[in-house]
C-alpha cells in the first residue's frame, strides 16, 4: 500500500476510535466518519467494506494504544507478582486516570454497548478480556514456581477476582469521575497480592 494510502487508513482509524469512543458503534454512521475525515464514500470504501470492519481495524488500534499505557516499564521486572501490581497499577492510574480515550475506556465501553446487539464483536472483545485474565494467572503460576507465593490456591479465580475489580472500578470511574475510586482500588489489589506471598 502507498504511502498516502496508509495514511488514509491511518486517518480513518483515528477519526473512527474518536467517534466510537464518544458516541458508541451503534450512534456513529458511516457520514459521521465522512464528516470527520473529509474523504468520500468511495475513498472510505477504498480502504473497508464496512463499518464493521473498521471496527475491527479501530479495536486493534486501541488494543495497541492500551498496551503501550498498561505494559509499559513491565517487561524488565523479574518478579512476576510485581509485574501485576505494575499492569494494575498502570491501568488504572496511567490508562483510564490518563483519559486515554476521550469517551472513556473504550473496551468496556463497547463491550456493554454490543452485548446482545453484535455478538460477534462482542465474542471478539470478550477473548481479549479473557487473555488479560489468563496472563495474571499465567504470572501467579509464576509467582507459585519461584516459591513466592502460598501453593496450592486457586490461580484462575484469582486472577479473575483481580480482573473484575479493575474493571468494576473502571465502570465506576466511568460514572463518577473520581480519581479516588482508581487510587483505592490499585492499593487494595496491591495488599491482596502481598497477602499471598508465602
Amino acid at each position: 500500500m502507498a504511502a498516502k494510502g496508509i495514511r488514509t487508513r491511518q486517518l480513518i482509524i483515528d477519526k473512527s476510535l474518536q467517534l466510537f469512543s464518544v458516541k458508541g458503534f451503534h450512534n456513529t454512521s458511516i457520514n459521521n466518519i465522512l464528516e470527520a475525515t473529509h474523504l468520500t464514500k468511495g475513498g472510505l470504501y477504498g480502504h473497508f467494506s464496512s463499518k464493521e470492519a473498521i471496527w475491527y481495524a479501530v479495536y486493534d488500534e486501541a488494543v495497541k494504544r492500551w498496551h503501550e499505557v498498561v505494559f509499559k516499564g513491565v517487561t524488565q521486572i523479574d518478579d512476576p507478582l510485581r509485574r501485576i501490581d505494575k499492569v494494575i497499577e498502570n491501568d488504572l492510574m496511567n490508562y483510564l486516570g490518563g483519559h486515554v480515550f476521550e469517551g472513556g475506556c473504550f473496551f468496556l465501553n463497547s463491550l456493554v454497548e454490543l452485548s446482545g446487539q453484535s455478538p460477534e464483536m462482542s465474542r471478539h472483545m470478550l477473548r481479549g478480556f479473557i487473555r488479560f485474565s489468563k496472563l495474571f494467572q499465567h504470572w501467579l503460576e509464576e509467582a507459585e514456581d519461584k516459591k513466592l507465593i502460598t501453593s496450592g490456591l486457586n490461580y484462575r479465580e484469582i486472577a479473575n477476582f483481580m480482573f473484575i475489580s479493575v474493571n468494576g472500578a473502571a465502570a465506576l470511574y466511568a460514572v463518577v469521575k473520581d480519581d479516588t475510586i482508581l487510587v483505592q482500588t490499585a492499593s487494595q489489589l496491591h495488599h491482596y497480592l502481598q497477602n499471598l506471598k508465602r
